[in-house]
């Protein structure tokens, strides 16, 4: 699917479905794809004359952010974050997907696989200060709503973490360990595509050939490379604390099992040793104390037996004890 949008004022409006055949070009307008049909983009390809393949590269889940430049139109593709709800295990998982930020003349193409927070903010308009018709303002405003929106994400993943690690305190489950490892996934996710993105960034601000830059873009310009750094940094410190938190609890629970060993191999020892003896007395041989003459009808023997097994079942735990072992 994709929407047409334009300028009415300080806001951004979607424009009528029945409209946007009837308009000769996109000149002015945003359009918003959202995972595209062939039909859509042969549309799309025919209104701005921006080539298929290229509207398409965002629909790639393993595209790699870059900056495309031709006569024609201009290209920066980036990650952004998004949020999405597990049905099975009803948790929220977090990851990154590409989303292509087209120029093409006048017209503003913007192209992901799936919905998200960061242009559903624009369309919705919780984004101030938006125009259409100024290219560079709206680049670097929409990369300043994916670096915030990492922070954001950032913010409920180190929510959750801390819930989990409180869960794990009271009782350790593997529920709670997969969730601690989902989460350091999505902050792997997370720290690759801002590094990524931050490479793109530096290049449109250093480089006057992809964007021309303007005095009063200068302090959003600024702010899109520093909050993209925030998040990379908030992301690292994240991630290596999660880390070591997932160390620190996998070396409890195999302190742990150690200990549950060491007990269940106390009582095999202490245990063994009565075993031994009742099994020598089962057996039905002769020459074994008990077993034939009139002791094998004394009433005492078989107190005698367990006392003795007992007394070095005592003194083999005692040994074992004080040896520590």
């Amino acid at each position: 699917m994709f929407t047409v949008s334009y300028q009415d004022n300080n806001r951004i409006r979607e424009l009528p479905t029945e409209l946007v055949a009837s308009l000769a070009d996109f000149k002015g307008h945003w359009v918003h794809m959202i995972n595209p049909d062939d039909k859509e983009v042969e549309f799309v390809e025919f209104k701005t004359g921006v080539p298929a393949d290229v509207l398409k590269a965002a629909l790639d889940e393993d595209e790699k952010p870059r900056i495309e430049k031709e006569d024609e139109y201009l290209m920066v593709l980036v990650d952004i974050p998004v949020m999405e709800d597990d049905e099975e295990t009803g948790n929220i998982n977090y990851t990154t997907l590409p989303m292509s930020i087209i120029l093409a003349g006048k017209a503003i193409i913007t192209v992901c696989l799936k919905d998200s927070a960061v242009t559903r903010d624009f369309l919705l308009g919780r984004v101030k200060d938006v125009t259409l018709d100024k290219p560079t303002r709206f680049t670097f405003r929409l990369l300043f709503s994916v670096a915030t929106k990492y922070l954001t994400y950032l913010r409920q993943i180190d929510k959750s973490s801390q819930k989990i690690q409180n869960e794990l305190h009271e009782k350790m489950r593997n529920e709670e360990m997969l969730e601690l490892l989902d989460i350091q996934n999505s902050l792997v996710y997370f720290s690759n595509s801002l590094r990524s993105n931050i490479n793109i960034i530096d290049k449109l601000i250093k480089s006057n050939s992809y964007l021309p830059k303007y005095e009063e873009d200068q302090d959003l310009i600024e702010d899109v490379s520093i909050e993209s750094l925030q998040a990379l940094d908030t992301c690292n410190t994240f991630r290596d604390i999660l880390a070591a938190t997932m160390e620190a609890y996998s070396s409890v629970i195999n302190n742990n099992m150690n200990n549950v060993m060491k007990v269940l191999t106390f009582v095999t020892v202490v245990i063994s040793v009565p075993t031994l003896i009742f099994s020598m007395f089962g057996m039905n041989l002769d020459g074994i104390p008990g077993n034939a003459g009139w002791a094998s009808h004394s009433p005492w023997v078989f107190g005698v037996v367990s006392g003795a097994s007992i007394l070095i079942s005592l003194v083999a735990g005692i040994f074992v004890w004080r040896k520590k072992m």
